[in-house]
């Protein structure tokens, strides 16, 4: 099981330990509860200076989703694992309506305004909202942890995505063309374009092949958008035919697996675009950070026979992994929510107001976004439930748990069992 994080009378970290030595404290009240994610105590007595064992935090960056581990360089022992869902996209999307309703309220109400899309300047280093926002997530759960753990190495997988060469492989400089780093780049990304299965029967934990949707033999290009996945019998099956040919009988495939190949490079991009900018920030740290290719961090994990994970890559990633002991762990799985709008008057689909938003933040000591564990004991919907909530001023609030959203729940049931930061927690 994941090791718990402790922390001494002065907050200072110690050592992780068992989850059973953990309920001993709590129970012998020598340890309370500081922090429900990560799951942190802290020690009611203050300890003579106790020898603390350095521990490597390790990150595997990606466009939706970045694994994080903490694992011991002496035992090769992995104490925490995290894997933190970004929200990137949602920003982008957000940003984009915000746009097409400011513009179409500007031409409504200031016809003959003059344009004003040259007269911003950006600082050096500046990054799109969606893309520093997955920089900030990941500084901030590093940081976190930093806190809870005696963090004194930092391990970053720095990959680049060659995005010229995936799409066009004809591209001048042969020599380089024929590197490894370019076969493994087309494979990796392909394997997470069509999720690790073949693209036609669908069949996984097999070995895979590189085919051409359109043939070469047709005039087909080796450009990433004309490759696909495909099991060994799929691809002999489907040989040189035209894969409209190939899948007349089953046209929902088709369009599916035509619109898949057009899907673009946006998470090979992101990556590529915020790799050096996440660089800098875990090196603002003060600790010494160690990169590694994700090639590198293919073969840590290949060696070691272990499963294709976002924790499992972060556990592989640089020279320094030792033989990994993962057993038990469950890793805690983050998801990056923000801190809500500050619009103060709702649109509907048209950019008219229809709705106005109240500017009271928090009722009955709650805020829309706390983690907290309500007990009903009277009422239709008696039961333990434990979830995010989102508050009203009557004081009936909204609950979403795993298990679906409750409604009707009254303040005086809830207690919260942690603040409001921006993420969601789930294991």
């Amino acid at each position: 099981m994941s090791k718990i994080f402790v922390i001494d009378s002065e907050k200072r970290p110690l050592n992780p330990i068992h989850p059973a030595q953990a309920r001993q404290l709590l129970t012998s009240k020598k340890a309370a509860i500081y922090r429900k994610f990560p799951f942190t105590l802290i020690l009611a007595e203050s300890l003579p200076e106790v020898p603390v064992s350095p521990l490597r935090l390790k990150v595997d960056p990606g466009a939706k989703v970045t694994g994080i581990a903490l694992v011991s360089d002496s035992t090769g022992e992995v104490v925490f694992a995290s894997e933190l869902n970004h929200r990137g996209f949602a920003i982008r999307d957000a940003l984009t309506s915000r746009r097409q309703l400011r513009r179409g309220r500007r031409a409504r109400k200031t016809r003959y305004r003059k344009p004003r899309f040259l007269n911003r300047t950006r600082p050096e280093g500046w990054l799109a909202p969606s893309l520093q926002s997955r920089v900030d997530n990941i500084k901030t759960l590093v940081e976190k942890l930093r806190r809870f753990a005696p963090i004194t190495a930092i391990s970053q997988e720095l990959v680049r995505f060659d995005m010229q060469l995936m799409r066009n492989p004809d591209i001048e400089g042969k020599e380089y063309q024929q590197g490894t780093l370019a076969g493994y780049e087309t494979r990796e990304y392909l394997l997470e374009k069509w999720g690790r299965q073949c693209a036609y029967c669908g069949v996984k934990d097999a070995p895979l092949q590189i085919e051409h949707i359109h043939p070469r033999a047709k005039g087909g290009s080796n450009s990433i958008t004309n490759l696909a996945l495909s099991c060994e019998k799929c691809n002999t099956k489907k040989g040189t035919k035209d894969i409209k040919d190939f899948l007349k009988l089953d046209p929902s495939k088709l369009t599916k697996i035509l619109a898949q190949a057009k899907k673009t490079l946006a998470d090979a991009a992101a990556v590529n675009t915020t790799r050096f900018a996440l660089l800098n920030v875990l090196k603002s740290t003060g600790l010494p950070v160690e990169t590694g290719s994700g090639g590198l961090t293919k073969f840590n994990r290949s060696q070691q026979m272990l499963g294709k994970t976002h924790w499992l890559d972060a556990a592989c990633v640089g020279k320094s992994t030792p033989v990994l002991i993962i057993k038990g762990i469950e890793p805690l799985l983050i998801q990056a929510f923000g801190h809500g709008s500050r619009q103060s008057c709702r649109t509907d689909k048209f950019g008219f107001p229809n709705r106005h938003v109240p500017r009271e933040k928090i009722h009955f000591g709650f805020q829309t976004g706390d983690i907290v564990k309500a007990v009903v004991t009277t009422g239709k919907k008696i039961g333990t439930y434990v979830g995010k909530v989102a508050i009203r001023s009557s004081g009936s609030f909204n609950i979403s748990t795993k298990n679906g959203l409750i409604q009707g729940i009254s303040h005086k049931f809830c207690k919260r069992i942690h603040a409001k930061d921006g993420y969601s927690y789930a294991t």
